[in-house]
């Protein structure tokens, strides 16, 4: 189901208000946070945010990748939800992608937040020119079938 609606959007019924606003990335393990905070929940694994001041910035971060790299991701309104993969690129890329523009060694979002808030005053003075073609090349890592042929060139 490549092209399904991912079920658990940040609107969603299991996204608490301290639901990780990076949940996707950090669990997919590209990204890390100092402040989230996993949790059991079935057989899924939730991710949770410790700190109320942490989770807006981080909020304001995902709005504004969202925002500016809408035309570069080809993404739909901002009323719709993504597709998985689109948001997986907009939170693994964007996190990336500050990383990259701070010169940080470790892609810790809550670190990074701070560090941009402290280089450019605010998240919205970050140099988007240089943060959205990073957040549009980013792609997810292919998985390997065992016994699959590799494709053709």
């Amino acid at each position: 189901m490549s092209g399904a609606v991912d079920p658990i959007d940040a609107d969603a019924c299991c996204a608490g208000p301290t639901a990780c606003v990076f949940a996707k990335a950090v669990l997919s393990r590209h990204v890390g946070c100092e402040l989230a905070r996993r949790q059991a929940f079935g057989e899924r694994e939730l991710v949770s945010c410790s700190s109320p001041v942490a989770h807006t910035n981080c909020g304001t971060l995902a709005a504004l990748l969202r925002e500016r790299a809408t035309f570069a991701l080809k993404l739909p309104p901002a009323s719709m939800p993504l597709l998985h993969v689109k948001a997986l690129q907009l939170q693994c890329g964007g996190v990336l992608a500050l990383q990259q523009a701070l010169q940080a060694e470790a892609a810790d979002v809550h670190r990074l937040v701070q560090q941009a808030q402290v280089r450019w005053g605010s998240l919205m003075d970050a140099p988007w020119a240089q943060i959205v073609p990073v957040v549009a090349a980013w792609q997810a890592r292919r998985r390997h079938r065992p016994g699959a042929d590799p494709p053709a060139r």
